[in-house]
């Protein structure tokens, strides 16, 4: 699905990827993990087609990325949520944009009936546990319904490709398992493409099947470990979760937080 081929791309002269080549296969669930300021979330960007590598291509589908496309969700860390719109029109507003501007946000669609709208939004607020909120203010609702709220937007788009720029970091520890498994089980059920930039190791561990690891900048090749025990809930328990946490503490040099 996607081809990342030979890409430049850094800020001031200094270089953060450097002839840098990676591919996704479609349905794949990739986490990327790496220290502050490796490049992980310029890398979602370039892939979101937000920012454009300098050098080399991006493809997605064998089309070249050059701009935002209308199947690709991105998520944020501050979930995005304009906080003067309810929950319902929070929801709403990419189909809203999309309805106004059109898929690829140059050509307006000829006729675009309101209930387009609502029914897929109203669909997604019951999906997700929303519609019992789907009047109050980002401000008066949980951290957890803040990002469902997030997620049913992008998914009301009904994306192919979902980026996530640490969608969990700010949750409680129950929420944000509640969240991850309810990511996968959308993952299955919507056939997308999933990749998901943590700090966590362990969020890493059960979200990614394939976990691609950035170290310090430039990036020349990509890292990568296999991980399929990914997504099941049961792999939190197993042993095999656990040395793989451990395998990428090793290799990026974490201490053990259990002692």
């Amino acid at each position: 699905m996607i081809e990342v081929e030979r890409i430049w791309f850094g800020y001031g002269g200094q270089w953060l990827f450097q002839d840098f080549s990676w591919s996704v296969a479609r349905g794949e669930a990739w986490a990327i993990i790496g220290p502050s300021g490796c490049g992980k979330t310029t890398l979602l960007y370039l892939l979101a087609g937000l920012r454009q590598p300098q050098r080399g291509a991006i493809r997605i589908d064998g089309q070249p990325l050059q701009r935002p496309r209308p199947r690709t969700g991105l998520i944020l860390q501050d979930y995005g949520l304009l906080p003067w719109a309810t929950v319902w029109e929070n929801v709403a507003l990419g189909l809203r944009i999309r309805r106004f501007y059109g898929p690829d946000g140059r050509h307006a669609p000829v006729d675009a009936p309101v209930a387009d709208i609502a029914g897929p939004v109203n669909a997604w607020l019951e999906r997700l546990g929303l519609a019992a909120v789907r009047d109050r203010y980002p401000g008066q609702i949980s951290g957890g319904q803040r990002q469902r709220t997030a997620i049913a937007r992008a998914l009301v788009l009904k994306p192919d490709l979902l980026l996530m720029d640490e969608p969990f970091a700010s949750l409680d520890a129950p929420t944000r398992e509640d969240l991850q498994e309810l990511t996968w089980r959308l993952k299955e059920a919507e056939a997308l493409t999933l990749i998901l930039v943590t700090h966590n190791i362990e969020e890493a561990v059960f979200m990614g099947q394939r976990i691609l690891i950035l170290g310090a900048p430039p990036h020349t090749r990509p890292e990568v470990v296999e991980n399929p025990g990914a997504g099941d809930p049961s792999f939190r328990q197993a042993r095999a979760y656990w040395k793989r946490v451990e395998q990428l503490r090793q290799a990026l040099r974490v201490p053990d937080a259990r002692g």
